[in-house]
């Protein structure tokens, strides 16, 4: 995609997942800062925390551990962890009712592709489960089997 084409597919996504949330209203969600070339909601995440929806960020806690969650209010100060996902300076423990979960590709059984660390897959395994809203561009739609240890998301929001 050209910087004008991400620009856009962004611009939907948000307005998707902002409709999508309003008929499925949270009060906490988990989100991510994107890295690479994941899709950027910085937009929608402010309108969130507008709407008093409590966000939150990923943080790693070891490499065969399930993500934690820190709540974060967009603006606030973040820094780069070992593996180079930003993260609050400081924040409370929490845990998200809802995660947005960036995938690079998925399928139509909603198994996602990451980069292959398996942490979201070991968060989904713990209980309560949050509800898991996977976040793609279209062209992600791939075929492929998914692996044992894969966990479907509940619903994958799209770029068209």
């Amino acid at each position: 995609m050209s910087a004008a084409q991400k620009v856009a597919a962004e611009t939907i996504l948000c307005q998707r997942l902002r409709d999508w949330l309003q008929a499925h209203p949270v009060q906490s969600l988990g989100v991510y800062h994107p890295i690479r070339q994941e899709p950027d909601l910085l937009a929608l995440y402010n309108v969130l925390s507008e709407q008093g929806v409590h966000l939150s960020l990923p943080i790693i806690h070891g490499q065969d551990q399930a993500l934690g969650f820190v709540r974060w209010i967009p603006g606030e100060t973040l820094v780069k962890d070992a593996l180079g996902t930003s993260v609050p300076v400081n924040g409370e423990a929490v845990q998200p009712q809802a995660l947005l979960i960036p995938c690079l590709g998925f399928n139509t059984a909603r198994i996602r592709l990451g980069y292959g660390g398996g942490f979201y897959d070991r968060t989904l395994a713990q209980q309560p489960r949050p509800l898991a809203i996977g976040v793609a561009y279209a062209h992600g739609l791939q075929q492929f089997a998914g692996e044992v240890h894969d966990i479907a998301l509940d619903v994958i929001i799209t770029s068209p």
